[in-house]
């Protein structure tokens, strides 16, 4: 059992910082940018907001903070979801963004609304690229092929 004097909030964000995104595990959730506020009192409340309402990696995502915090000894901990305001690709780090690519995984660039053509290939970096789908491997992602290198590619939808 932790020492409720030995709870911090830099200790708390430092635990989410190793609990991966379900659907992408090279991204964490703080790579995501869901983690909205950490809140420390008589216990922990940790305040999420899902990628998208009715995203279904949500449970997963709870059930594996609640993991790594039972796994640091914080037993009474509170996750709280808020859906306003609503996720944004804008949350996302940078870092998490250059994960993305390294994975095969186009990252959300602002100028497209909509892409149909012109996402930049995560594998050869060429622009000469063409919707497939609006829908990839999740509803977040759209899919996508390089006309250069054939590859085909998710792209993760700016929100």
């Amino acid at each position: 059992m932790v020492n409720a004097e030995t709870i911090t909030v830099k200790k708390i964000w430092d635990i989410l910082e190793t609990v991966c995104d379900p659907e992408v595990p090279v991204l964490t959730i703080l790579d995501l940018g869901i983690v909205r506020d950490v809140i420390v009192n008589e216990g922990i409340e940790i305040v999420v907001t899902p990628t998208y309402t009715g995203c279904p990696a949500m449970d997963m995502i709870s059930m594996n903070i609640r993991m790594a915090m039972l796994q640091h000894g914080y037993n009474d901990v509170k996750i709280t979801q808020v859906l306003s305001p609503a996720w944004t690709t804008a949350w996302m780090t940078e870092a998490g963004k250059e994960k993305l690519k390294a994975y095969g995984i186009a990252a959300p660039n602002p100028r497209f609304d909509i892409p149909r053509d012109g996402i930049e290939c995560p594998q050869c970096n060429s622009k000469n690229t063409k919707l497939l789908s609006e829908f990839g491997s999740t509803a977040c992602k759209s899919l996508f092929q390089c006309v250069d290198c054939r590859e085909p590619f998710d792209y993760f939808k700016c929100h």
